[in-house]
This record gives structure tokens, C-alpha cells and sequence, in this order.
């Protein structure tokens, strides 16, 4: 029963059947019935806006010390309270459904990634429905709901345009609105977007001013509006979750600017700075301790003194993109000041759903697919500087060294991926409710989780945590419920004990104490058994920053702790922990769906946006691609297919009415194969195979262009992408989408007709020989 009386315990909320007097004319004096009600939650109830910043570190922010100015944080924090020891699970996906649910990201199937789930049910990737996320419990309880940018919890099998839709965003997420992408990460410049389950294009080219933070911003004050303008008594969720400051960093080059020469003095004297900063603020003790830098992660006075011009200027564009964002932040809370809302509206703003991300190498990367195809020795110190100046802009794909991340989690040790530290783990979050929260600036130090945020939502509504949803008996809340810190600093916490685990690094937080064990390095697999993996002791009490390992001293208090791992490990789905590689990529090992099957694939006219997990891999293989066109008279022109980008790609197409096709290596080089006549107009049946050279991965190929049986053309390609074609970009039929593969044409639509294109694979695959590892890495660095 919530405040109001209303039976709201059972969702949907049932109807109640009209039992009074039933007359015969409704002129009759005794015709009555009550008056049709319109749901609303408890009197009282706020607006709800949690921001979730993405690959953000503890120190980062200068609301919590970093050297990034956030000035439109700091205004937030002014007006409520910081957590100090708010904790995240150190990878996005996980966070993100543990966060909308307020179970354990291993309850609700998120150990893991989508693209490596497996049947166990901690590592599905599959909510379970006795799990309602939040948006739906405040959906049914009379809010309005939406979501803006970065998804990432649909299963990989169901992005596709024919869903199922069950775990996007909308409907299945509880969310009546979505405007934003799916996948780990997109291009800022050129976004993969949907509204609802719907791709849709960006309003403009970034020569014309557009980028996504600023875009959804814009979609998200509309929306507030539109929703206070039609229905004002009724309350809002929104969930705020840019890109931003995921890979690739992508931001107005003005705005990195403004941090020029600011990180000059490298990674190691920037966490010192940060960390004395910290003191001054007080978001962490007096007497704590600043972690060393952990092993294999390089000193700057390691790095080549031609290179660190490069290095910092990787920073510049970081701190620049932390700095845009927060001026969207900034923008999208204003909107909702000048609406007169802002007040009664509780606003979380988590600074990170997890720590810095550790994945751009040791020397950071211009883009992104370098690493992910293994194939970084092209992007030599010399490709680096020569290619400094196009950091963050629509011509990179960037991403900044490994020792970058590790400083903006000053002062924990480790960074993303890392469960076991606070470094991958701890997030500075704010939460401001003016008409809700007496407190003003204050800084709360009690223990808190990611899944604590949707039963504090609860209470702050009077809606009661339900117990069947949609007829399903519903599994409890695993978090614990922030309110009672609102207003008392010195109250005594009540999240006491919390596991935390990813890819085997593990840890769990027991009444003051953590027990500890990393596993493998973030840029690397797994390589040794759970059993061989070192644990550590800690009295966070005491050793606010776990600096001072007390494992040897007290083995009794180490022991227990252990135990209670299992304990937690059972009773949460993490067991069995799943630290394979290669097994978890193949589908059948692993016990997964995939969308595509078999050797053959056909796509129509107007089918865009197909992920790679959407269509067959033409990868390390021989493959035909081939299709049945009309040419109008006067010649056709654009792409007839594409996969990817100007990062990485190829595109079957034609040019002045000749066919052609391009395969563009990572945006270092793109080689063409084109026919030496135009098609004549009318029908055509035109196919281009791809001879695979084999003899390992990444090799090139010979092509061959045909119409009918005629081959139109002969040509050579150097060599491939053996594992990822582009990270966000997709097989689009009649245009090239965003980037184009190719300069050959320009906006890349066909002007002719297409009546199918059909993709047929050989049975040469080379695949197998993938370094299982670097399959792990590859998937890391998208989420």
C-alpha cells in the first residue's frame, strides 16, 4: 500500500469494477458513477533524472578534484550532496542494468557483455521478467518516462531492425520514449541513432554543426517540455546517459583547446596534483594514501619525448569532451530551472558507470579499430604525430593512452574492468532534490552501490517496491535504499556487504574490510586459473585508498571474507565465473542465438543499419556479393552496398555508370577495383568475388567484377580486417551511410533501382586462427 492508500503493490494497477446501482436511463436521478481518475503517483512524488556519464574515473571531474572543469557539476553539488563512496561494477553494461533494476548485475543475466553472454543465467544478457526494470514500475505508477543516449543492454542476437524489442529501451525497458544508439559506443559525429526502435539519421553533417551530446540534449529538453506543457501534474523519469566520455572522444576542437598545454607535465605529476586537490575538497581523508602506479602501466619519463606532444594532447581532447559534456549537463538542467521544475526533481548524476576506460593501448590510438583488429603496428610513433592535429575530430576514432585512464582514477588503483578496485569500481555521484533534502553542499561518506539508486527512487515517491509486475511474482530488490543519508552525514550506513566481480577480478566489501583479487590487466586475457590469483586485505576504514595490504597480517579475517565471496557468488548467479575466451565468442560453445545462419544472406531495398551481429561475416574468407539492379538511361551512380566507414569498410558500387568496389584498410589506405565501362541501361545482374588469398589472417585477395557471366574488371586488394570492420557503422543497401567507405561518391545513394543484393561466404574461413585473447580485448573496447 503506498502513502496514498492506492493498492499499488500488484502492477498494472487493477481496474476496479463499477458495483453500485445499474439503472435502466441515464436521466434516471439515481444513474451515477464516480468520475473517470487518471493515474498519477502519491502526492508529492518528484520528477527523477539520473545522469550517467560513461568511462569517467573518480579523478576526472573537479567537482571531485580532476583536473577537468565541471562547473555545471560543482552547481549541482552545491545545491545537494556528494557521495564519496558511491561504486559502479566496473564495465557499462553491467552498471547500466544494474542500475535500472536495483539487482546485482549478475541477477539480471549482465555479468558479462552481449556479445559474449552464454546460458548461464548470471551471463545471459537477458533480464529475467520477475526483474522489472524502475522505468516500468514509474511507467505504471502514473510517470512519464524516456531515455536518451547510450542503451547497450539489448542482447546481440536482438538488435536487429526486427528486434525482438523486449530488452530495448522501449517498450520492454519501461521507457514510453528512446532517442539514442544501442551498441557500446557510437561515432559522435556521425551516430548510429534510433527513436523508439526506429533508425533514424542525424539533423546534420559536423560541418554544419552537428554532435550527438549537443542533438540529444536538445531531444531531451523537448521532450521535458512537451511532457510539463500537456500533462504538469503528472512527473517525469528521464534517464540522461551521453556518449560521453566513452571512446571515441570526439569534441569541437575549440573545446580541447582550451586545455592546451594543461597535461604537458604528464600522467604521473597530474595524479599528484589531482590528489592534493582531493584533500582540499575533502572527498577523501587527510590521511589517505596515493596508490602507486600499478604494473605494466608505463612512467610518462618512459615515453619518447617526440611522442608526448601526442600523449597530451590524447588529454586535451579527453578533458575537453568531460568539459562538454558537462556544459549539456548544465544545459539540459537549466531547461529544467526555467520550467520551474528543477527543485522537485530528484537528480542523480553519476560521474562514471565505471572507472576510466584502460583500453586505448599504451601510446592511445587516432582509431579505435587498430587495436581491435590487431593490428597496431600500422599506426606507428610516426602515423601518431602526424596525425595529432585530428584528435577528436569527425577524421579520428581516437582514444587515449592506458596511463591517462589510470590518472583520472587518482587516487585508486586500476582502472575499468578491474571489479577488485576501487579504481574500476568508485564514482563520484550527486544527488540534489532541493524540496526533498535539506542538506546543501555536503559530503556524504556512507557505502553506497549502483543498485541502491532505484529503491531510493521509491521511497522518494511513496510507490512501494512491487511484488508481482505484469502477473510475474517479483524478485526483491538487492539495493538499499539512499534516503536515510540525505540528511544525516553521520548516520550509520546500511549497505553493509556488497560483492563485486568482472571477468574474475573480485571483490567483496564487508562492514569496513574488502577482500580483493585481480585476475587479468584490462588489456589483456585471461592467463592463469581463479585458484592461482593473489588475494589481498583491506581496512578501507582506516586505508581509505587500499594502499596497505593486510593479507599476511590477519589470514583469519582474510578467510572469512573469502567464504562470504562464495556465499554472495552463489546466492547472485555470479558462479560459475567465466574467464574463457574463445569458447564464449563461439555461439554454439557458449548457448546463445545468433540472428544470421548459414552461408547465404539476402537484403532488399531500404534495409539499413545492420550491425555486424547482423549480417555474416565476410571476415578472413572468400565471399560474393552479388545483385540485381535497373540502370536508367543516362547511367546510375553510388553504393549498392557498404559496410562501414571511412574507418573501415567496402563498398560494392558504381561510379559514372561503371561498377566498382573499395575496401578501405582503417582509414590508412582505400584500394578500388573498378570496370573500364559503363553498364548499359535496363537490367542487370552484377557480382563482384573475393578470392581470399589465405594462408592466416588479414590477408588480401583478388577481385573480380562480373555482369551476368562478362567480367567487367580485375583487381588486388593488400590485405583485411580479420576481426572487426567498423565498431558502430553498418551494412546499409543503396547508400553509405554516415562515413563513407570510399570517396568515389559523395552522399553514396544509388540513383538506379535494386531489386535484392544477396551475400554468399566460401567455405575457406581462417577465422579459427583469431588469437582468443585479442577477441576478449576487441569486445572490451566497446563497451
Amino acid at each position: 500500500m503506498s502513502h496514498d492508500g492506492v493498492q499499488r503493490a500488484a502492477l498494472p494497477i487493477p481496474d476496479l469494477a463499477y458495483t453500485g446501482t445499474v439503472t435502466y436511463d441515464a436521466t434516471d436521478p439515481d444513474t451515477h458513477y464516480p468520475p473517470i481518475t487518471e493515474l498519477r503517483p502519491p502526492a508529492g512524488a518528484p520528477n527523477v533524472a539520473v545522469i550517467l556519464i560513461d568511462d569517467c574515473g573518480f579523478g576526472a571531474s573537479s567537482a571531485f578534484g580532476g583536473p577537468i572543469a565541471t562547473p555545471n557539476f560543482e552547481r549541482l553539488a552545491a545545491k545537494g550532496l556528494k557521495y564519496t563512496r558511491f561504486h559502479t561494477t566496473a564495465l557499462c553494461s553491467p552498471t547500466r542494468a544494474a542500475l535500472l533494476s536495483g539487482r546485482n548485475h549478475h541477477s539480471v543475466g549482465m555479468g558479462g557483455i552481449t556479445e559474449i553472454a552464454t546460458s548461464a543465467p548470471g551471463y545471459n544478457s537477458l533480464r529475467p521478467n520477475d526483474c522489472a526494470p524502475l522505468a516500468e514500475t514509474l511507467r505504471l505508477n502514473g510517470y512519464s518516462t524516456a531515455q536518451f543516449g547510450k542503451c547497450h543492454e539489448v542482447p546481440v542476437w536482438e538488435t536487429s531492425p526486427v528486434g525482438p524489442f523486449g530488452h530495448w529501451p522501449t517498450p520492454g525497458g519501461g521507457f514510453e520514449y528512446f532517442y539514442g544508439f544501442i551498441g557500446g559506443e557510437t561515432n559522435q559525429w556521425y551516430p548510429a541513432l534510433y527513436e523508439g526502435t526506429t533508425p533514424v539519421e542525424p539533423w546534420g553533417t559536423p560541418e554544419q554543426g552537428y554532435h550527438f551530446m549537443a542533438d540529444m540534449t536538445d531531444k531531451a529538453v523537448a521532450w521535458v517540455r512537451q511532457q510539463k506543457a500537456l500533462a504538469p501534474d503528472k512527473p517525469f523519469f528521464t534517464y540522461f546517459a551521453p556518449g560521453a566520455t566513452h571512446a571515441p572522444h570526439h569534441v569541437p576542437t575549440e573545446w580541447a583547446d582550451t586545455y592546451k598545454g594543461k597535461f604537458d607535465q604528464g600522467w604521473d605529476r597530474l595524479r599528484e596534483e589531482t590528489f592534493a586537490r582531493q584533500k582540499e575538497l575533502g572527498v577523501i581523508p587527510q590521511d589517505a594514501d596515493l596508490t602507486p602506479r600499478n604494473e605494466g602501466i608505463p612512467s610518462w619519463d618512459e615515453m619518447s619525448d617526440e611522442l608526448k606532444p601526442v600523449l597530451a594532447r590524447e588529454m586535451e581532447v579527453y578533458a575537453g569532451f568531460l568539459a562538454y559534456a558537462d556544459h549539456y549537463v548544465g544545459a539540459f538542467l537549466d531547461s529544467l530551472d526555467d520550467m520551474g521544475v528543477l527543485d522537485d526533481t530528484l537528480v542523480y548524476l553519476i560521474i562514471g558507470d565505471n572507472g576510466a576506460s584502460g583500453e586505448g593501448t599504451m601510446k592511445g590510438t587516432t582509431n579505435e579499430s587498430f587495436t581491435l583488429n590487431g593490428m597496431t603496428a600500422l599506426e606507428t610513433d610516426e602515423f601518431l604525430i602526424a596525425h595529432k592535429d585530428e584528435l577528436g575530430t569527425p577524421r579520428s576514432y581516437n582514444h587515449y593512452a592506458v596511463a591517462w585512464a589510470h590518472a583520472m582514477d587518482t587516487p585508486y588503483q586500476w582502472t575499468k574492468q578491474i571489479a577488485s578496485h576501487w579504481g574500476g569500481t568508485r564514482n563520484g555521484t550527486i544527488v540534489s532534490w532541493p524540496n526533498g533534502i535539506r542538506a546543501r553542499g555536503e559530503i556524504r561518506n556512507q557505502f553506497a552501490h549502483v543498485i541502491d539508486v532505484a529503491p531510493t527512487v521509491l521511497e522518494a515517491a511513496g510507490i512501494p517496491e512491487p511484488h508481482t509486475v505484469n502477473g510475474v511474482t517479483q524478485r526483491p530488490y538487492e539495493g538499499v535504499a539512499m534516503n536515510y543519508s540525505f540528511d544525516d552525514g553521520d548516520a550509520e550506513e546500511r549497505h553493509t556487504t556488497q560483492y563485486f566481480e568482472m571477468f574474475g577480478n573480485r571483490a567483496i566489501y564487508h562492514k569496513g574490510w574488502t577482500a580483493v583479487a585481480r585476475h587479468k590487466f584490462p588489456w589483456q586475457g585471461s592467463t592463469h586459473g581463479l585458484d592461482e590469483d593473489v588475494w589481498e586485505l583491506y581496512d578501507v576504514e582506516k586505508d581509505w585508498t587500499q594502499s596497505h595490504d593486510l593479507a599476511s597480517k590477519e589470514p583469519e579475517r582474510l578467510a572469512e571474507l573469502q567464504r562470504l565471496f562464495l556465499i554472495q557468488a552463489a546466492r547472485f548467479n555470479v558462479l560459475p565465473m567465466d574467464v574463457r575466451s574463445i569458447e564464449r565468442f563461439n555461439p554454439d560453445l557458449a548457448g546463445r542465438p545468433t540472428l544470421v545462419k548459414g552461408d547465404s544472406q539476402i537484403f532488399f531495398p531500404g534495409m539499413k543499419r545492420l550491425t555486424e551481429n547482423s549480417v555474416l561475416s565476410i571476415k578472413n574468407k572468400s565471399h560474393t556479393v552479388t545483385a540485381k539492379i535497373s540502370v536508367p538511361d543516362g547511367g546510375a551512380e553510388g553504393a549498392i552496398i557498404a559496410q562501414g566507414g571511412a574507418f573501415g569498410g567496402w563498398s560494392l558500387y558504381l561510379k559514372n555508370g561503371a561498377l566498382a568496389y573499395a575496401y578501405n584498410l582503417l582509414g590508412v589506405r582505400t584500394e578500388h577495383v573498378r570496370s573500364d565501362r559503363a553498364l548499359t541501361s535496363g537490367e542487370h545482374e552484377v557480382r563482384m568475388q573475393f578470392a581470399y588469398a589465405g594462408g592466416g589472417l588479414a590477408k588480401g585477395g583478388t577481385v573480380t567484377l562480373y555482369d551476368g557471366e562478362e567480367i567487367m574488371g580485375t583487381g588486388a586488394i593488400s590485405a583485411t580486417m580479420p576481426m572487426t570492420i567498423s565498431v558502430d557503422e553498418s551494412v546499409d543497401v543503396g547508400r553509405d551511410i554516415a562515413t563513407r567507405v570510399t570517396d568515389d561518391y559523395t552522399g553514396g545513394e544509388f540513383t538506379g533501382t535494386i531489386d535484392w543484393v544477396r551475400l554468399d561466404i566460401g567455405d575457406d574461413d581462417q577465422s579459427h586462427l583469431v588469437d582468443p585473447h585479442h577477441l576478449v580485448a576487441n569486445a572490451m573496447m566497446r563497451q
